[in-house]
């Protein structure tokens, strides 16, 4: 009998069926990293907002603190949006007719509250609550990258598992005094010489303690009394 198929075919045929079995991998892999990237992620994306704010012009120059106008932030689960008052509390004085912020006279007048872009929002089946983690001293930047000098916000980091995860599963890298909060952005405000930490912070880059800070940092656990080993439990996020 003739021979149908060269012998090329069987070299054909294993390289199919391994292409075969690598597509979906293949396929796994990509996916994974597409939902990943800046394209899906939107980090460092600039959003519009209904009124042109700064961060940089209201924290870094007139030295306005983040809770007059988050004033939730370290008390509730959510950071909160400035109401209209709040803008009209300084407005209504400074830049009063402004054709850019026209939207806040008008939000003001008709008593409608101006519609603000949420940039960091956390699916519904996760909890979080903004105050325990700025109650236990984590500093704003870790989360939302050079807030204080953003003219226009952009998210400063993806909020998945993953990256939760590596705070929850190293807390003595991040805890520490409640203070140090605000202290980062009176200290850039007045130029005082920053620590390596607070230098990395006002960047956006993540610090990574010495042994000695790490020390003070389990101190800091214990005195909030935080459990680190229940840190990384699926119930603490997901209830």
């Amino acid at each position: 009998m003739a021979q149908i198929f060269r012998p090329s075919s069987n070299t054909f045929a294993v390289l199919s069926v391994l292409a075969g079995a690598a597509l979906p991998v293949g396929l796994i892999l990509g996916m994974s990293q597409f939902t990943r990237s800046g394209y899906v992620t939107k980090v460092g994306v600039p959003y519009e907002q209904p009124v042109p704010f700064s961060h940089e012009h209201h924290v870094n120059e007139l030295g306005i603190d983040c809770r007059y106008c988050h004033t939730s932030v370290a008390k509730s689960a959510q950071a909160g949006y400035p109401s209209t008052h709040t803008c009209m509390s300084c407005h209504s004085q400074v830049w009063s007719n402004s054709p850019l912020l026209e939207p806040i006279r008008e939000s003001y007048v008709k008593n409608v509250p101006l519609k603000w872009t949420v940039l960091n929002k956390v699916p519904d089946f996760v909890y979080f609550n903004h105050s325990i983690h700025i109650n236990r001293g984590i500093s704003c930047n870790n989360c939302h990258g050079p807030i204080q000098a953003m003219q226009m916000v952009y998210k400063g980091n993806a909020f998945q598992m993953r990256w939760c995860l590596e705070c929850h599963r190293n807390p003595e890298n991040y805890v520490g005094d409640q203070k140090f909060v605000w202290e980062l952005y009176q200290k850039i405000q007045r130029g005082d010489q920053l620590t390596p930490e607070e230098a990395s912070l006002a960047k956006g880059i993540q610090y990574t303690r010495t042994p000695e800070e790490l020390k003070k940092g389990e101190e800091w656990l214990q005195k909030y009394h935080v459990k680190k080993d229940q840190l990384a439990d699926c119930s603490i996020c997901h209830r």
